[in-house]
């Protein structure tokens, strides 16, 4: 066999080579993303991850959708909030927010100081376009819970991918919480 023959067989090995790596590299992949290959005809695969708290929503549907219609008055939720439950609350916004005073933003800003503050409290985060509209705004007891209950539905445009947190105890337990992390807490109402 001349050497231009040998050549062409490692070329044409290299690619068949290349073609069966990228077959197995996307039926691994298929099996970590979805969670395995056993799901049934028409049913969806679950993901690989989900982040704590954000509930699924299906296709064709949006954050939006899944919101409560009318707002909930948070005040009766807060006479009776659970600040050690809201800690607990507190675990399923920690994969995006950091809580410490003076602590770096992580995907969303740092929560320190947020109840009572501005809609924009951090000024070295990069709010969504929604935001910076109502910066002007504070975070009220009602402001959080209405959006602690459907980010998207309640400042549509937000970059917060949440689909919220729907028992209003809850949330009141977590706004308790959110509370107690500033220099001046918030009297809570009675």
């Amino acid at each position: 066999m001349s050497g231009s023959g040998l050549e062409l067989n490692k070329i044409a090995a290299a690619i068949l080579l290349a073609g069966i790596v990228a077959m197995v590299s996307g039926i691994g992949s298929e099996i970590l993303y979805r969670g395995g290959l056993e799901h049934g005809e028409g049913e969806q695969p679950k993901r690989g991850y989900t982040i704590p708290g954000a509930e699924n929503v299906g296709v064709g549907e949006t954050a939006a959708a899944s919101a409560p219609t009318q707002p909930v008055d948070i005040k009766p939720f807060l006479a009776k909030a659970d600040v050690n439950a809201g800690k607990d609350q507190m675990k399923k916004c920690s994969s995006c927010h950091t809580f410490d005073k003076g602590g770096k933003n992580g995907v969303g800003p740092n929560q320190w100081g947020l109840v009572g503050g501005h809609f924009d409290h951090k000024a070295d985060f990069t709010y969504s376009a929604a935001l910076q509209a109502k910066k002007d705004k504070t975070w009220t007891f009602q402001e959080l819970s209405d959006f602690l209950a459907g980010p998207q539905a309640d400042i549509p445009g937000t970059k917060m991918a949440f689909a919220g947190i729907k028992n209003p105890q809850d949330r009141a337990n977590l706004i308790a919480y959110l509370d107690t992390l500033s220099d001046s807490p918030l009297p809570l109402p009675k």
